[in-house]
């Protein structure tokens, strides 16, 4: 019964989405942690943030990780979890697959068509929206922490948060030099 619903609920989320792996997570969250309670809050933050670090498209790998341990944590053997972790792989590209080979050949000869100009300048809005919504669900305790457990490490990541923001928006600091300085600040502080 869970493979069969991990199957639909990725499959689900694959035809849906629009806007990448960023926009999937918060699809991703609600059908895996809200929904299924699959996972918790604090897994899930785990799960997005070795996604973010593993080769490949985040919403892939994270439908990967929660295939795998939404089937762990059902009691499952090891062997099943790896099932599980290529059923959510696949059922999350499939249906998208086979609609792009089918459109893609009209989209090609019609993307000047002033209804495809359209349609894709209304998804650029709900795109970002989704993407956004993906920001605002990883800002949790599980990844500033609580002012009532540590308020200095409350304040240092908020500060982190707006400092890596401001640094890669105005002076466009490279990501990666941003993420090796905090890295470096984590194991020094926490």
């Amino acid at each position: 019964m869970l493979f069969l619903k991990l199957f639909y609920v990725f499959s689900k989320i694959g035809i849906f989405n629009f806007g990448g792996g960023y926009a999937m997570l918060s699809l991703i969250y609600s059908e895996t942690v809200v929904k299924s309670h699959w996972l918790s809050n604090a897994l899930f933050t785990d799960i997005v943030a070795i996604s973010q670090s593993t080769p490949g498209p985040i919403g892939i790998n994270a439908a990967t990780y929660v295939g795998y341990t939404s089937v762990i944590n059902a009691g499952y053997p090891a062997w099943a979890a790896v099932l599980g972790a290529v059923l959510a792989s696949l059922s999350i590209m499939w249906l998208s697959f086979i609609l792009m080979i089918c459109i893609s050949h009209y989209l090609l000869t019609h993307k000047d068509a002033p209804w495809v100009k359209n349609v894709f300048a209304a998804l650029r809005p709900a795109i970002i929206g989704l993407i956004a919504a993906a920001a605002l669900l990883l800002m949790n305790k599980e990844n500033f922490g609580t002012p009532s457990a540590s308020l200095l490490l409350f304040v240092l990541s908020i500060a982190l948060c707006i400092a890596v923001f401001f640094a890669t928006l105005r002076y466009k600091v490279n990501p990666i030099l941003a993420l090796l300085v905090c890295g470096i600040i984590g194991l020094l502080v926490y």
